[in-house]
Parts: structure tokens; C-alpha cells; sequence
């Protein structure tokens, strides 16, 4: 891998008058989705160009709620084998919850049916944090979705452990065949669902997770990445596999959370990488493995970074172990989340100054 500083930031011209942006997608067509954590999801005809909108696409600002930091909008995906369907992630209240829906997208692909909502999942959410918020669809056409562990410090309500409950976990459901009767199906080989109702929800591909805010999926190798929030020592990346447990609350990290308490480790699995909270950072932001064209020496690099210091990180992983990490840029941005569109190139979203493409 190069040294440190390697990479800049180009800015698109999508990034114009955002607020809040997070996530990005693009579609088969070229078309651009980007949604705004209040609520509102906007199309463009492409990442570069003079390709601004009029209107948002879809505005659900009403139903969603984004009062406290880590509610709101905050995932979204296009069904890759029908991509007039839309499936959104966001907070709601009254009573808190988090909602995963589908929308109809408009025959000219220029807009979303606010009244085509079909509900896919709702999970209680305890607290206003910890809400997790990435959905993607996975290369075995199953749609994947993070939940964090419900929220306030050092998961109060155990259910990181807890595999009766859905937070905590990714989950893997089947949505191909959705309707109002029935929303989802659980796919065969999950690792729960054949087993006794003790011991887990068959939803549940992985648990043991803290606050999954990003996870990817490698293009080239389909492999599961995931960027997993820590508490207040260690931040983690996690390589996810199925029926993994990853920790939470017993570790941070590979080190023990709560010492006194017990640290019982046995069928654990430790994180890729992490790095200490010690100084400016404060939250992982997962990426993705870098499959482009318009920077070689980044290909197979799975690219990250921290959400307060606005560094990006490439991680070398080969053959079950970590071979290279290094420093790829110093944006000074509040880094939300990458993006990855069609020819493989990678984005970051900033919270407050728009979207980049991540250049030499």
C-alpha cells in the first residue's frame, strides 16, 4: 500500500445543498438515489454533470423521526432484480421504533409513491441511539439489515447476547415475494431457523454487535464487511460470517467490556482490526473493498474511516489475516458513510459538506 495521504477528495456535483446526506446508490440506469437523514430521498440522472433535481423524489419527513443524532433516514437499497422497488431504513415515534419499507418507484424513474409504503419489518427501539440503519441487498438476492443494540451505554438490556431479540444483529430475510399477508421469509440456511425457540430468532444472521452503522459487501468476493460502533474504548471491523457471534457486550473490541463481570469468550469471534478511541476519534465508519479502476494500487483495500477526526483507512486482508493498514487521507469532515457506485469507485459522505468521490 501507498503512504499516508494519498487520496483526495473530488467533489460531485450531486454533493450541492445537502443536508445531512446518508447514503448514496446508484442504480443499473446511472441514476443516482441519495437520501437526506430528515427524511427526503432525491434522484439524479447521474453522480457527475449537471444532473441537480427540482424536487426530492420522495419526501417522508412526516413519518420519520430525526430529533435525536443517530435516528432518521439512514438506510436505503434498490432491489437489483426489480429496481422500481425502494427499500428504506428510518426512526419513527409513538412509539420509538425502527421501520424497513418498500416504495414503488414511478415508471419514468423519477419519483417514489409516498402512498405505495409497504412495511417490511418494525423492531422496538428502547433508546434513541444505537439504531443501526444499513440495509443492503446481499450477491445471494436476500436483503441484509443492521440493528444496533437498542441504545444507551454498556447495553443495559443484555441484547447483544440475546438472540430471542433482534437488536444487536444483522439480519438476512427473503423480501422477493413480499406482500401485505406476508411481509418477508426467512431463508432456509439462516442459522436460527431450525432451531428451538430458545435459542434465536430465525431472521438473525449475526449478532453480538454493538451498532452495525455500515456494512458492505465485497463485489469481487461477496464477502460480509462491517463497521462496528464501540463504546467508549475500541472501534472494530468485523468480517461477517453466518451464525457469527461478534462480543458485544462482553467484549469491546477483543477486550473485555464489563471486567468483574465475567469474560466469557468461547465461540466469540474477534474483530478484523480495531483501533483505540484514545484522542480525536470516536465512530467507525464502515466502507467497502475498493474494486475500481481509477485508482489501481487501491484494489482488494477495504477503505473506512472515523466519523469525528475525518481520516480515511485502507486495511489489506489476505489469507485470514490483516497484511497492511494505513492512512489514505485526512479529510477534516464528518465523515456519515461510503458509497460505491457501478464501475466500482468509492464516495464519502460528509454530514454537513456534501458527498465526494475518493480520488488520487
Amino acid at each position: 500500500m501507498p503512504n499516508i495521504g494519498t487520496l483526495a477528495l473530488d467533489p460531485a456535483v450531486t454533493a450541492k445543498g445537502f443536508q445531512s446526506p446518508t447514503n448514496l446508490v446508484q442504480a443499473k440506469d446511472g441514476r443516482v438515489w441519495v437520501t437526506e437523514q430528515a427524511g427526503r430521498v432525491w434522484v439524479f440522472g447521474g453522480i457527475h454533470g449537471d444532473n441537480a433535481p427540482v424536487m426530492a423524489a420522495l419526501d417522508i419527513t412526516d413519518r420519520v423521526s430525526s430529533r435525536r443524532t443517530e435516528e432518521g433516514l439512514l438506510g436505503m437499497a434498490l432491489d437489483p432484480t426489480d429496481e422500481r422497488r425502494l427499500y428504506l431504513y428510518y426512526s419513527t415515534a409513538d412509539p420509538r421504533r425502527s421501520i424497513v419499507s418498500r416504495f414503488i418507484i414511478s415508471p419514468d424513474h423519477a419519483s417514489a409513491d409516498r402512498d405505495s409504503e409497504l412495511v417490511i419489518l418494525e423492531v422496538e427501539q428502547p433508546f434513541a441511539n444505537h439504531n443501526g440503519g444499513q440495509i443492503a441487498f446481499g450477491p445471494d438476492g436476500y436483503l441484509y439489515i443492521g440493528l444496533g443494540d437498542g441504545g444507551a451505554a454498556g447495553d443495559p438490556q443484555g441484547h447483544g447476547q440475546d438472540v430471542s431479540t433482534l437488536l444487536g444483529t444483522i439480519l438476512r430475510i427473503d423480501v422477493s415475494q413480499a406482500t401485505r399477508e406476508r411481509r418477508y421469509a426467512i431463508p432456509a440456511d439462516n442459522p436460527f431457523i431450525d432451531a428451538p425457540e430458545t435459542r434465536g430468532r430465525g431472521e438473525i444472521w449475526a449478532y453480538g454487535l454493538r451498532n452495525p452503522w455500515r456494512f458492505s459487501f465485497d463485489r469481487d468476493t461477496g464477502a460480509l464487511w462491517a463497521g462496528d460502533v464501540g463504546q467508549n474504548r475500541w472501534e472494530e471491523i468485523d468480517f461477517i460470517e453466518r451464525g457469527g457471534n461478534y462480543g458485544w457486550n462482553v467484549l469491546e473490541g477483543s477486550h473485555c467490556f464489563a471486567v468483574g463481570d465475567g469474560c466469557e469468550q468461547e465461540g466469540m469471534t474477534p474483530p478484523v482490526w480495531e483501533y483505540s478511541l484514545s484522542g480525536e476519534p470516536c465512530s467507525v465508519i464502515g466502507g467497502y473493498v475498493y474494486r475500481g479502476t481509477r485508482i489501481p494500487w487501491l484494489n482488494g483495500t477495504y477503505v473506512y474511516g472515523d466519523f469525528c477526526s475525518g481520516k480515511v483507512f485502507g486495511l489489506r486482508y489476505e489469507d485470514g489475516k490483516v497484511t497492511g493498514h494505513e492512512q489514505l487521507a485526512d479529510t477534516g469532515l464528518r465523515i456519515v458513510s461510503f458509497a460505491e457506485d457501478n464501475d466500482g469507485e468509492l464516495y464519502l459522505l460528509s454530514q454537513k459538506s456534501g458527498i465526494y468521490r475518493l480520488t488520487n
